[in-house]
């Protein structure tokens, strides 16, 4: 699979100047700071998506970029013209609610062609545009002059992106339009999000708390905690490389574990096994340690050295996902997450069982 970082689209991105520029953006509600100093570049034609979980700040970044708050301190630029003092009718912006918003008494091309009417825009012209609108969601054009509340969730998340492109914004925003749809129908959307972002070529800059959706879609993840950026990069480098335990543990389900050093030992907390760590430059002479092995990267191991880290335990659980099974192994009081594929799951509940992985296979971090 082509990741975002080999993909020609963001390599040219990588290149141009940003569309959008926040520089020490802060904001305040009294003594508590919802966004604390944030600088990052958006790129021409990007998708972004920013997650956190609730109370990260992450909807107030996005109003603030939308318009809807003012920054108490920093500066947001849009192709190098300020914009903290814009109000957001006047910012070539738009913004897709969670609540999509529609009128529900007008039909499908009504809703469409809102925008475009409020421009003075002809009849005729508004109603073609409208139609080819409908095209871009997939939508059929029959719909054009069907009641908006006679249409199903799905079609009307589709109405509402084709009536955000009908103002032909320079860049839009989504506050987590995904979330009221069912599993089967958001799975379908996210793809189809993706394929009108790359059809239009518009900067998506998306609000979400699902993993799955910002892995799906983005060319870049921006993860928040407490009103801070705590990194910003590709989809592979937020879940391979990931810059603290928060983002790692909020990336997915993983194995996370304290370790210390002692006499030039390495040990988990709990555990009295040795382990080896490959320990990244920075690090080179901590004694403390958080070390995240992801499921896929631990497996059941015959004998010791049949992998760098050996550990003895008991299968505790096991749950099926499919061509995969996921493994609860018990080594002491410590839980290790196993997710393997059929073929190599020859385990079953209450067997003992030696796991293993391979000190490259580890991300540490600081504690």
């Amino acid at each position: 699979m082509m990741t975002a970082a080999a993909h020609p689209l963001a390599r040219a991105q990588a290149s141009a100047p940003p569309i959008l520029q926040l520089v020490g953006v802060r904001k305040t509600f009294g003594d508590f700071a919802a966004v604390e100093r944030i600088d990052l570049d958006i790129r021409d034609g990007e998708f972004l998506t920013i997650v956190g979980p609730s109370g990260s700040g992450k909807t107030t970044l996005l109003r603030m970029l939308a318009g809807m708050e003012a920054p108490s301190e920093g500066e947001i630029s849009l192709r190098g013209q300020r914009l903290n003092d814009v109000p957001s009718n006047r910012r070539p912006t738009c913004l897709v609610f969670q609540s999509l918003a529609l009128f529900p008494h007008k039909s499908v091309g009504e809703n469409i062609e809102f925008p475009l009417k409020v421009k003075k825009i002809a009849p005729a012209a508004r109603k073609a545009r409208a139609l080819e609108l409908l095209r871009m969601v997939r939508l059929p054009e029959s719909y054009y002059g069907k009641n908006v509340m006679k249409c199903s969730g799905g079609e009307r998340q589709r109405v509402a992106l084709a009536r955000a492109l009908a103002y032909d914004p320079e860049v839009l925003f989504f506050d987590e339009p995904l979330s009221a749809l069912d599993y089967k129908l958001r799975k379908a959307m996210e793809k189809e999000l993706k394929d009108l972002h790359r059809e239009s070529g518009k900067t998506f800059i998306y609000i979400t708390h699902s993993l799955e959706e910002a892995m799906v879609m983005s060319d870049r993840i921006g993860v928040m905690q407490a009103g801070r950026l705590v990194q910003v990069g590709t989809p592979e480098e937020i879940y391979t490389r990931p810059s603290t335990k928060f983002v790692s543990e909020f990336m997915g389900e993983v194995n996370v574990f304290e370790a210390a050093r002692e006499n030039g030992v390495w040990r988990i907390e709990g555990i009295e096994a040795p382990i080896r760590l490959a320990l990244p430059p920075s690090m080179s002479g901590a004694d403390k340690a958080a070390v995240v092995v992801r499921p896929e990267f631990m497996r059941f191991v015959d004998a010791p050295g049949g992998a760098d880290n050996c550990l003895s335990g008991v299968v505790f659980n096991e749950y099926s996902l499919g061509s995969r099974i996921q493994y609860q192994v018990r080594v002491g009081e410590k839980t290790f997450l196993l997710e393997l594929s059929r073929a190599n799951a020859r385990k079953g509940e209450g067997d003992a069982a030696l796991i293993g992985w391979d000190s490259a296979d580890a991300i540490v971090v600081g504690t």
